[in-house]
């Protein structure tokens, strides 16, 4: 009698072979004590001496298909091109484990039994996700974020406007997709408020993928849809000679990586939020937008920080289903608590107009960052965009520009007819605004406060002071170190000191006067709200 043949499952297989590895550092071409492993829902990472190498799941799921070696061979040579973009640095090579099941080896010649990526390893702690874990995270490595991701998104491809990526209709199928499955685990938790929130998440989406349609066929024309990285959180970012370096993109659904730039920068403002950092979030968020101007891409963002937080949700129910005890509860809790995030996002904000008053070296963009980060505002700042409008990155000096420069009273015109655009089309999307201004002229702030009016929405003037000898003390220090958006220098301060309006009665009684001093304490000096 024949035995009849045991099917083999190649989840196992796979298991077998990575723990094998694992166990034997002699299998590795290099030095390599005390390999670890770190495990995902579709992969393997061990970590072997100076490197690490990935394998992809023998998976066969609705987003992805590692279920042959040809196609974990393809999706490893196309994780190799896409980031090395971001980290040449970081990505070696495609390599295959070779040798027998029994006793495979990483490298070398003879029967291939699968692929891996080669990576340089790099400190665990050093991941952004760790960082701020443990507090470590600091503001200015949040700008050099923003820097570096608005660098990588100006050099990425462009998708072409008659192809698949980027349409409304592609881009709505893109969050159906991650919201149907959800079902699933929702009704294995048998949580019937949690699947509320799961109802009322999914009605929203749908209603806004429909009214946003317009807006993401714009974006497409504009080339705002590009080759981004497409899983962009905390935990695929890491500091590498101080520096921040994303990896580990997309490289298994296209889809998922051809996609909208703010769409791409939602999921990692969306990961500060879940981690209780909203504040980092807006400073990100600013940084971001002063270096790229795209002030237009705003109106899709909570569309955008709702599908990435249910992505998340998506990859707890996922592990839901491979998990057991303890651990599969706490992947009951993160789905609930990316839910209840979606959710969140869902939530209408309070549109409010805010407008800075002083001169140079009062403090309004210093001063007004902690405020920016506490109640959720979105800064324009004249000194940035006065740079836009004449081609110049914020930081840039315009010192080599010919003609008259930037500071012209025409320049000024402009500039302050750029800020009253963004500002109107910002607040009737629904955003609260900051105008980092000098606003010294009566005209200025009455064209700011009519505008105000009309939308029916709230203004606030808060009028920056400090003594005149603080004041050119700090316009010599910035000068002298460069690097900032501003380049008044105490010529440009004693003109201003001779030519500013006081506020009037009217003004007053709608205005706050900030002492810059000593830094501001912005809780004490304005009453709460509600910030959306």
């Amino acid at each position: 009698m024949k035995k009849r043949a045991t099917a083999i499952d190649p989840l196992a297989s796979s298991q077998c072979l990575i723990e094998r590895l694992q166990r034997s550092p002699q299998a590795f071409p290099h030095p390599a004590s005390d390999v670890q492993r770190i495990e995902t829902h579709i992969s393997w990472v061990l970590l072997a001496g100076d490197y690490a190498y990935k394998l992809k799941k023998p998976l066969k799921l609705d987003f992805l298909d590692y279920s042959t070696q040809a196609l974990r061979r393809a999706a490893c040579e196309e994780e190799l091109r896409i980031n090395r973009r971001a980290a040449p640095g970081l990505y070696l090579g495609v390599v295959p484990v070779t040798g027998q099941a029994r006793a495979p080896r990483m490298g070398g010649d003879g029967p291939v039994l699968d692929w891996a990526v080669q990576m340089r390893r790099f400190d665990q702690e050093a991941l952004l996700s760790r960082l701020i874990e443990q507090g470590r995270l600091r503001p200015e490595q949040v700008d050099r974020l923003a820097r570096q991701l608005a660098h990588f998104h100006a050099a990425a491809a462009v998708a072409p406007a008659d192809g698949e990526f980027g349409k409304p209709e592609t881009v709505r199928s893109v969050v159906r997709q991650v919201v149907a499955p959800l079902g699933e685990p929702v009704h294995q938790l048998a949580d019937p408020a949690l699947a509320a929130t799961l109802d009322q998440v999914a009605r929203w989406t749908e209603a806004q993928g429909q009214a946003l349609e317009g807006l993401f066929a714009q974006r497409l024309a504009q080339g705002r849809v590009r080759e981004c990285h497409g899983d962009l959180h905390l935990g695929n970012l890491v500091l590498v000679d101080g520096e921040p370096q994303l990896f580990d993109a997309i490289e298994f659904n296209p889809r998922f990586r051809w996609i909208d730039v703010m769409a791409d920068l939602a999921f990692v403002l969306m990961d500060l939020q879940a981690r209780g950092r909203a504040d980092l979030a807006w400073r990100l968020l600013n940084a971001w937008l002063e270096q790229t101007g795209d002030y237009a891409g705003l109106r899709l963002l909570p569309y955008y920080l709702v599908y990435r937080a249910l992505v998340r949700a998506r990859v707890a129910g996922l592990r839901l289903a491979q998990l057991t005890g303890q651990a599969r509860q706490a992947a009951a809790q993160e789905l609930g608590a990316y839910l209840g995030l979606a959710a969140q996002f869902t939530r209408e904000r309070e549109p409010r107009l805010w407008l800075t008053c002083g001169v140079s070296g009062s403090g309004k963009s210093s001063q007004s960052q902690a405020l920016v980060e506490s109640r959720g505002l979105v800064r324009l700042r004249a000194d940035v965009e006065r740079k836009r409008l004449f081609g110049l990155p914020p930081e840039a000096s315009s010192a080599g520009l010919a003609g008259p420069g930037i500071y012209t009273a025409e320049a000024s015109r402009r500039t302050y007819a750029r800020l009253a655009l963004l500002a109107r089309e910002l607040l009737a999307a629904g955003w609260p605004v900051l105008v980092d201004a000098s606003f010294l002229h009566r005209a200025q702030r009455s064209a700011f406060r009519a505008q105000a009016r009309e939308l029916g929405v709230s203004c606030l003037i808060l009028a920056f002071e400090a003594p005149e000898a603080l004041l050119r003390e700090r316009v010599r220090s910035r000068a002298l170190a460069g690097g900032d958006a501003s380049e008044a220098d105490e010529a440009v301060l004693q003109s201003q000191l001779a030519h500013r309006e006081p506020l009037d009665e009217e003004e007053r009684a709608q205005a706050v006067f900030v002492d810059t001093r000593e830094a501001v304490d912005w809780a004490a000096l304005l009453p709460p709200e509600k910030t959306g």
